[in-house]
């Protein structure tokens, strides 16, 4: 198993946020975390990623404890994050956002260099946008280049918040087509992504969120049958 949470439980001050999750991903797999807004789908992957500090339970990555390593450490070994709000650099061009991850895995060993054009192939519109500063992209094209960044640290896992969030059909179909290639790559992804038919397009599998808990997985095609999610999605 790539990643197995067992038990996760976090706080925010006094309010419960985790209750207890478990869930995993295998290698070569997409997983979507499905919920609404404020269900905990973010704070799962802020967990993964050690930029929140649960409060009990475990993470293991590649059958390693990673619950107590610092987001550096998770980072050297093979997690990659995508946040919701992009978090491009304003003034720095989209070549020098994407390069800050390049340095930082100079210090991994035994990882081979990104491949910009490879980049490219996943994202052709960056290619366009290479010189460009962050501070002049569009919602869509920022998603873009953190999605590259990210990449650009050679991950095994992806972890991706709210990707489609904002984007026009067209661009959604775009991203749809981007998850596949990034899949092909190699890389396992797990989408935290409030709207099922987005979800349906690239998930092989999916968790429910509700309330911080994971109250059912199975197929995209089998949550859509479950009447009972459909208040849970909105639908």
């Amino acid at each position: 198993m790539l990643l197995t949470i067992d038990k996760l439980i976090f706080f925010v001050r006094k309010t419960q946020i985790l209750r207890s999750i478990s869930l995993n991903a295998q290698k070569g797999e997409i997983v979507g975390l499905l919920g609404r807004n404020g269900a905990g789908k973010s704070s799962i992957l802020k967990c993964i990623m050690g930029l929140y500090t649960p409060g009990s339970g475990s993470i293991l990555f590649q059958e390693e404890e990673i619950t107590t390593r610092s987001t550096r450490q998770r980072v050297l070994s093979g997690l990659a994050y995508a946040p919701e709000d992009a978090r491009v650099f304003p003034e720095l061009t989209v070549e020098e956002n994407v390069n800050l991850s390049t340095w930082i895995i100079e210090k991994r060993p035994g990882v081979r260099k990104f491949d910009v054009e490879q980049g490219f192939e996943i994202f052709p519109k960056v290619r366009e946008l290479w010189e460009r500063k962050g501070a002049n992209l569009s919602g869509g094209e920022k998603k873009m280049v953190s999605v590259t960044r990210a990449l650009a640290l050679n991950p095994t896992l992806l972890l991706l918040d709210e990707s489609f969030e904002g984007l026009s059909p067209l661009v959604v179909r775009h991203f749809s087509d981007a998850m596949g290639r990034i899949r092909d790559m190699g890389i396992s992804i797990v989408l935290a992504e409030s709207n099922l038919g987005n979800t349906s397009r690239v998930a092989d599998r999916a968790y429910i969120i509700e309330r911080g808990e994971a109250i059912f997985q199975g197929t995209p095609q089998e949550i859509e049958q479950e009447d009972s999610l459909s208040l849970i999605l909105g639908r």
